[in-house]
């Protein structure tokens, strides 16, 4: 577990110590494949340690906006920048090294690994490459990322399978090994594609309020597509209603839930 200051620690940022700036800038994103646009002229503006949920039906662009800002799809207009540096050119590998990770909607877990490897994979990107450690059986390195995966274990409670092949685990814990994959990286910006799709009510719950306690306890700012209203607009500070790759309204969860085109896109005309 890393110390009381540390990201695991239990400090939480207060009113008076966050700074609201935008992590995120969006602006005026457009891709399109084959001729079908995918995104039109998306613009967003995501402040540090916000909650940003992300709505709309299937096909309305929800994932291929993720999917633009993690460098799996370079859009064909506009630019993203991330804590003011453009994203655009850049590739996955790159952008998470920037402090983005992401989980997907269908899981993207290493199921023949245990759980512990498939969360020490998080840490990839945060190894100090020293050809002498292992020449000298130094293990400080691995010691040290032991002790932040440990302290991911406790944080989701999967201590019971540590050792677990994951493919032999329920999908529920299954789903908090791929969050605990991405907070592994030390994100900035935590990008969460349906994370409680699939599991039980009582699941579902556990999943939201661990959402919420990342923001506060890892100082994180989270990206959250979800199509369970009730919960999104719950932990959410803003939403977004995306519909066929445009922007369709912005503000809080009541304002866009309230807003007749949001209404009419979910449910249809009268």
């Amino acid at each position: 577990m890393v110390g009381r200051g540390g990201p695991l620690g239990p400090v939480r940022p207060t009113k008076s110590v966050v700074k609201r700036m935008f992590l995120l800038e969006i602006k005026d994103l457009s891709i399109s494949f084959g001729g079908i646009m995918a995104l039109t002229g998306v613009n967003l503006s995501v402040p540090e340690n916000s909650i940003l949920g992300i709505i709309g039906p299937n096909g309305s662009g929800k994932t291929t906006l993720f999917n633009c800002l993690t460098g799996i799809y370079h859009p064909n207009q506009g630019d993203i920048l991330f804590q003011g540096k453009s994203l655009r050119r850049l590739s996955p590998d790159r952008i998470a090294a920037q402090g983005l990770a992401r989980t997907f909607q269908n899981l993207r877990l290493f199921m023949n690994m245990n759980v512990l490897d498939n969360l020490l994979l998080g840490r990839h990107l945060r190894f100090q490459k020293n050809p002498l450690y292992p020449l000298l059986r130094i293990r400080k390195e691995e010691i040290r990322h032991r002790e932040w995966v440990e302290g991911i274990i406790d944080f989701l409670d999967l201590q019971a399978y540590r050792s677990a092949r994951v493919a032999d685990c329920p999908y529920g814990v299954q789903k908090r090994v791929e969050m605990g994959r991405a907070l592994a990286l030390e994100p900035k910006l935590l990008l969460l594609d349906e994370p409680i799709s699939g599991l039980t009510s009582e699941e579902k719950e556990e999943s939201a309020y661990r959402i919420n306690e990342i923001r506060g306890r890892f100082q994180m700012t989270i990206l959250l597509v979800e199509h369970d209203l009730r919960i999104a607009s719950r932990l959410s500070d803003s939403m977004v209603a995306m519909y066929y790759g445009q922007k369709l309204a912005e503000g809080t969860p009541e304002e866009v839930q309230r807003n007749p085109e949001v209404i009419r896109a979910y449910l249809g005309d009268d």
